[in-house]
């Protein structure tokens, strides 16, 4: 039970990430079903950085440094996830390209690009520094069953939780998140107010895209320990999924993404038929969809997504 739970954290991290990350997408009133694409682009981008810092160490795989074996990749996932949200911004935001197109388009090529980029890689190098991303405290062993259920995961799963709470406070406290927050109910009365919808919307979509991004090189070098066995989109719906069970708050999105994790992999902790692990995974998807319709039913306005999601807008029109 132990090893279940802890495996269930860890694996969370990937799907807190990129709920959080769309979560403050939305807030702004755009719905980004690019976030499996640019999870899985994230997850390259940030290989590919891997790879290069390796590259520099000649095979003296001994002289890996930890600060460097997760900066650089980290660095390298921010901006090539950050440009997939401005991508997704221009011909959404500038253009009024419908938002549900260009997710899926951007999904079906983030995939592709992602494995292009794996498939001109060395993988195996990655298995070197993934290391650096498992352990954070060393001296969780010396705790037993405590130090094993809090202490005994990488840096990365407790940003995602520390990214995941400032979220929640910025959204819910700060200024800017109240206006980002108006700009996603209703974005003529923003704009009247003086609030720049397209540059909220700008910003809130290439942040959001840059969070989700780590959640894809999270899942490839902390939890599959640098083996790159599949693309990441999957998850990445299950992370899209997370929002709503979620009702749109990244701190409830802490416990969702563990039980969403939990109920991911529950099916290798039992002993089932092959085509019953499959029914297995797909319980979070059905827990999402009782979700929204209990949410559809209550009606309340606490638990609505924000009025003009996906809605594009035309300043002319207000």
């Amino acid at each position: 039970m132990l090893s279940f739970i802890v495996s269930a954290i860890r694996l969370s991290a990937t799907f807190l990430f990129g709920s959080t990350g769309e979560i403050i997408t939305e807030k702004s009133g755009h719905l980004n079903l690019g976030i499996p694409g640019t999870m899985c682009i994230g997850a390259a981008g940030g290989c590919l950085g891997e790879v290069l810092y390796l590259k520099t160490l000649n095979g003296n795989y001994a002289n890996i440094s930890w600060f460097l074996a997760i900066m650089i990749p980290l660095l390298f996932t921010l901006v090539f996830s950050a440009l997939m949200g401005l991508l997704f911004s221009f011909l959404t935001v500038s253009l009024k390209a419908n938002q549900n197109i260009t997710g899926l388009a951007i999904t079906t090529f983030g995939i592709g690009f992602s494995k292009f980029v794996i498939g001109s890689l060395k993988v195996e190098m990655l298995s070197h520094a993934a290391k650096s991303f498992t352990t954070l405290f060393t001296f969780y062993k010396k705790l037993g069953w405590f130090g094993e259920l809090f202490f005994s995961y990488g840096i990365l799963v407790y940003v995602a939780i520390a990214i995941a709470v400032l979220a929640a406070i910025f959204l819910k406290k700060s200024k800017i998140g109240l206006e980002l927050r108006s700009v996603g109910e209703s974005p003529a009365t923003a704009d009247s107010a003086g609030i720049n919808v397209n540059r909220y919307r700008y910003i809130a979509t290439i942040v959001g895209s840059a969070i989700a991004g780590v959640g894809g090189l999270f899942f490839i070098m902390d939890y599959l320990g640098g083996n790159w066995e599949y693309c990441v989109d999957a998850l990445g719906w299950l992370a899209v999924a997370l929002v709503i069970f979620t009702i749109w708050k990244p701190d409830f999105a802490i416990l969702g993404s563990i039980l969403f994790a939990g109920l991911y992999i529950v099916s290798g902790y039992i002993e089932v038929a092959n085509n019953t692990r499959e029914i297995i995974k797909m319980l979070p998807y059905i827990v999402t969809i009782i979700v929204l319709i209990i949410t559809s039913i209550v009606g309340h306005k606490a638990v609505q997504p924000p009025a003009s999601l996906g809605i594009s807008y035309f300043r002319e029109e207000r």
